[in-house]
């Protein structure tokens, strides 16, 4: 059996309760050691072997997966934050399911949670944005035209960026030239919920900067939005006394 496991976005303590279960059961662990916290293999049990996947291609992860079958071994394989994000696990379950080996998915804290928790933020602010879009810079690996930063940008919504520190000056060029303001704010969260996470504090026009002057270079996430001053907003119908719910009569009702 392998399961697919999410690390978290940091944190040793923030993995799921049955992710830690799953790595104190394994014969196996291939885990991603460019980000996955290494203090997570705390968890593994004597003689498990362990396989960092920042130095193997798909097809040597895919080979120890194969070996593990054969002998009968349970595999973990642990991918940072929430692996449907970012986590290229739709290729390796393809061959998986082509080759009729049983797997299952255990999700796990995204780094975009993580850097919420940061900054003490909600995403989600009445009457400031309902809708959360996360997206990446194209780099070296292209992303859908249809699925531009400008045209992201053009609707205003919360805007989670990662894999995108090295190119914060055509970030801010490509959201001013969507619709956002200079001013907009936003904000730099580096290595969220790990001991040395740094949060800053920005605007659109000034991300590059910011980041240049703390010495982030990498491994950070970007929020743009007015949810991230969160100084003007409504308050939530959810909870105003006279507001009617399934559960509670609201003073508004007769």
């Amino acid at each position: 059996m392998i399961h697919f496991v999410g690390a978290g976005s940091g944190a040793p303590d923030l993995i799921t309760v049955r992710g830690a279960k799953l790595l104190k059961e394994a014969d196996v662990i291939i885990y991603a050691g460019s980000l996955v916290n290494p203090q997570l293999l705390d968890y593994k049990r004597e003689g498990c072997r362990v396989y960092n996947s920042a130095r193997m291609t798909l097809e040597e992860v895919l080979d120890v997966m194969m070996d593990a079958e054969k002998k009968g071994l349970v595999t973990v394989r642990l991918h940072t934050g929430d692996p449907c994000l970012y986590g290229a696990i739709r290729e390796q379950m393809d061959v998986l399911d082509e080759k009729s080996i049983s797997y299952d998915y255990t999700p796990g804290v995204s780094a975009f949670c993580g850097a919420a928790s940061a900054l003490n933020l909600e995403y989600t602010l009445p009457d400031v944005s309902q809708s959360v879009i996360i997206t990446r810079m194209e780099g070296r690996t292209p992303v859908p035209e249809k699925e531009s930063i400008q045209s992201f940008a053009a609707h205003h919504a919360t805007m989670v960026i990662f894999l995108s520190t090295g190119m914060l000056e055509e970030l801010s060029r490509r959201l001013i030239e969507g619709g956002y303001t200079a001013d907009t704010p936003a904000a730099i969260v580096y290595k969220a919920t790990w001991p040395d996470e740094k949060a800053y504090l920005c605007t659109v026009g000034t991300l590059a900067e910011t980041a240049e002057k703390n010495n982030i270079t990498k491994t950070a996430l970007m929020i743009v939005g007015d949810i991230v001053t969160h100084s003007h907003y409504d308050r939530s119908r959810l909870y105003d006394p006279g507001f009617s719910t399934e559960f509670r009569q609201g003073t508004d009702q007769p």
